[in-house]
């Protein structure tokens, strides 16, 4: 088993977040984990990745190949485009549709669109209104994880205690919308594959 993914998005969207929670439910299924992180200036909105390697073999470097990931999870539609080239021809594109307008030209969002369902195999999701609609608006970086998770070869319990570990010291509750927001992504993609 081997999956490499690309995490993508604007500083401020829980890229690290996602990462995090990944990482735990890969430890608990006994998987190895890699991980390189580069974060922009976040608090200017910045453009923040993660290579992320998950396997039940040793990997030899944190770094995904042009062509080799498996899976795109970007919280932020033209970021998504942005990684295009590392993604596999096999491979999926998960991504949130709702812009986060950080620049002057940033392109018309029924153009990255049309980018975007060029992509054979791809989930397009509005995880901001997910969020909203189940309560916790600052959980759709976990609507997103959720929605990533069917093409992830990990069982989702251990998504679930991923988000348990991660979001624990915040609370019940902030862990009740979390795994609600998980819930709710994974039972998108499950629809609209």
């Amino acid at each position: 088993m081997k999956t490499d993914i690309i995490l993508a998005g604007v500083g401020g969207q829980g890229i690290l977040s996602i990462a995090a929670s990944l990482g735990m439910a890969a430890l608990a299924n006994d998987l190895q984990i890699k991980q390189a992180e580069v974060h922009g200036m976040s608090q200017r909105g910045g453009a923040v990745q993660s290579h992320m390697r998950i396997s039940d073999k040793e990997i030899a470097s944190d770094l995904i190949a042009k062509g080799g990931a498996d899976l795109i999870l970007s919280v932020e539609p033209m970021e998504s485009l942005r990684y295009l080239p590392y993604l596999h021809e096999t491979g999926w594109l998960v991504t949130n549709i709702t812009p986060f307008v950080n620049i002057n030209n940033y392109p018309e969002i029924d153009a990255v669109m049309t980018e975007i369902k060029k992509i054979r195999n791809h989930i397009a999701i509005n995880a901001d209104a997910i969020a909203e609609e189940i309560g916790s608006k600052r959980s759709s970086n976990i609507v997103m994880l959720g929605a990533a998770s069917p093409f992830i070869d990990i069982p989702f319990e251990k998504f679930e205690i991923g988000i348990r570990q991660i979001f624990g010291r915040k609370g019940e509750e902030v862990v009740k919308a979390n795994l609600a927001a998980l819930r709710a992504g994974r039972e998108f993609s499950q629809k609209n594959r």
